[in-house]
């Protein structure tokens, strides 16, 4: 297989991270005889500094013309002070509805290797959390209509959602439950939101052609206290854009390990899907060889999963990285309060030899 990947590596740690997924890629494409062409961009603060605007569109029109973009991180401290319309994280909007990609995909995954990092109790989380969120991308409340008033003492934002626009959202999410336990569940705040109501409407349209998944409802409120008190009980989740947005960060947490966290930002199928760890872009610790590599590599597995549909390699190099952990090797970010030990086994490592064990595993 011949396939084009732009790559975003951004701002911060974007680069570091960037660099090590596409060494285990190379390893992939050389493993399985496939061929990669990498087409670099730049955006986010990167294109702040060199054009004055953090997506020009010869950037987007390069990720538009290749098969899947795998980004690092955008923005930090040193863009805090520019116009709010050409802040780094516009480039994430940019890309998100210039390449048309509605629906993000968050699993939330607690590695086993990884449990003493989560903050809740073993009885709560019990052998492992795996819960998947499908959170809707470009609608809602961030794509409305907005405003503040001519003197400055009243704002407002919009949210607004379209029947089809859910409707995509909510059909995934009963595809991914149909391979998954068969539970779906929508977060919504129908009981005081017009849009959330429309959310359940058309939520139990779609379930009538899905009889076998069980639906279920949660307002947001209930629902974050449920990702704490008792996370088992989530499969697949589907919400809006603001939602989804809380919920994502609030298990990313949960589990413990947002250094290990992928996602996958995908349309209908016809476009490139766009990829990216979860983890901001950490500008403290930029080029000192520390930064966890690993939601990246997880990212670039997910890009090989649903925009190249090479099952077998993704599933590669989520087994690689799995034995990795098994062997005991850490950055520091994962090591938590084991760091003593792990360091005194030599098992404490930087961004560059975490991504050259997996790849060294995929050899294997």
């Amino acid at each position: 297989m011949e396939k084009t990947i732009a790559l975003i590596p951004g701002d911060g740690i974007g680069p570091d991270v960037v660099a090590e997924a596409v060494n285990v890629l190379d390893a992939i494409a050389k493993k399985y005889g496939h061929k990669w062409t990498y087409k670099n961009v730049i955006a986010g603060g990167a294109a702040i500094d060199k054009w004055g605007k953090p997506l020009p569109q010869d950037q987007l029109d390069i990720c538009l013309n290749s098969d899947a973009t795998l980004l690092g991180a955008v923005g930090g401290p040193k863009w805090d002070n520019v116009a709010p319309e050409i802040r780094p994280e516009k480039a994430l909007l940019g890309l998100r509805g210039g390449m048309k990609v509605f629906a993000n995909l968050r699993p939330a995954v607690m590695w086993k290797q990884l449990k003493d990092a989560c903050p809740l109790k073993d009885e709560i989380v019990g052998e492992g959390l795996d819960i998947l969120v499908v959170r809707e991308l470009t609608g809602g409340i961030y794509f409305g209509e907005r405003g503040t008033s001519a003197d400055g003492k009243t704002a407002w934002d919009t949210e607004k959602y379209t029947w089809a626009e859910i409707e995509r959202i909510v059909r995934m999410g009963f595809e991914f439950a149909k391979n998954r336990k068969k539970h779906l569940t929508v977060v919504d705040k129908a009981n005081i939101l017009n849009s959330s109501r429309l959310w359940r409407a058309v939520a139990e349209k779609v379930h009538e052609e899905y009889k076998d998944i069980t639906l279920d409802f949660l307002y947001i409120d209930n629902a974050a206290m449920q990702m704490v008190r008792a996370p088992r009980q989530f499969d697949v989740i589907a919400t809006s854009n603001m939602f989804g947005d809380i919920l994502t960060d609030e298990a990313s947490q949960v589990t413990g390990s947002i250094g290990m966290l992928a996602s996958a930002s995908l349309g209908d199928g016809t476009g490139p899907g766009l990829y990216e760890p979860i983890h901001g872009s950490a500008p403290d610790i930029a080029g000192k060889d520390i930064a966890n590599p690993l939601a990246t590599i997880l990212s670039a597995a997910m890009l090989l999963r649903y925009s190249f549909k090479l099952e077998t390699e993704a599933k590669a190099i989520e087994d690689a990285v799995n034995a990795v952990l098994d062997a005991g090797w850490r950055t520091g970010d994962i090591a938590g309060s084991h760091m003593a030990e792990v360091k005194a086994q030599g098992k404490l490592v930087g961004t560059k030899k975490m991504g050259e064990l997996v790849v060294a595993e995929l050899n294997k």
